[in-house]
């Protein structure tokens, strides 16, 4: 664990909020050296997916020509929302730490406990209607992935 890491997160959402962004900030570290970071940027480009930790992890992977970031670890200025903290899994990232926690995020507007108790819900009591269709023919693209031989999974 490096506090300086924590501190360039920090300051990262410090400067976004500065600069017409979310108070959000993250940083990738591979051993001593800060592989990317990545900042809030959902209003200023009309994207809901631009969290911090999505556009770090992005950067990260670019950067490193890999979708997978074994080998680093994140630091976030708050506890990563469900889809970030998806993203970071997926990433295989070693460990994170948060400044904030959602309690905190909460407070200030960033809610995200709605979405945890809709992921606890089966599909048919969401409040997003959601409907399986076409299950057969989109099976397709599974048997043809599970023949595949040289797939790269992940």
């Amino acid at each position: 664990m490096n506090e300086a890491f924590m501190r360039k997160a920090i300051e990262l959402s410090i400067e976004n909020v500065k600069n017409g962004g979310g108070p959000f900030g993250a940083v990738i570290v591979r051993g001593d050296e800060i592989i990317a970071t990545g900042v809030n940027r959902v209003t200023d480009n009309n994207d809901p997916t631009a969290h911090a930790e999505v556009s770090a992890i992005r950067a990260a992977c670019q950067k490193l020509g890999t979708f997978n970031l074994e080998g680093c670890e994140i630091y976030t200025s708050c506890e990563p929302c469900p889809m970030c903290l998806g993203a970071i899994y997926w990433a295989h990232l070693d460990k994170m730490y948060y400044g904030n926690n959602k309690h905190d995020a909460a407070n200030i507007g960033f809610d995200d406990s709605f979405i945890y108790e809709e992921i606890a819900l089966s599909p048919d009591k969401r409040r997003l209607e959601s409907k399986e269709l076409l299950r057969d023919e989109a099976q397709e693209a599974f048997r043809d992935w599970m023949n595949k031989a040289d797939k790269i999974e992940y």
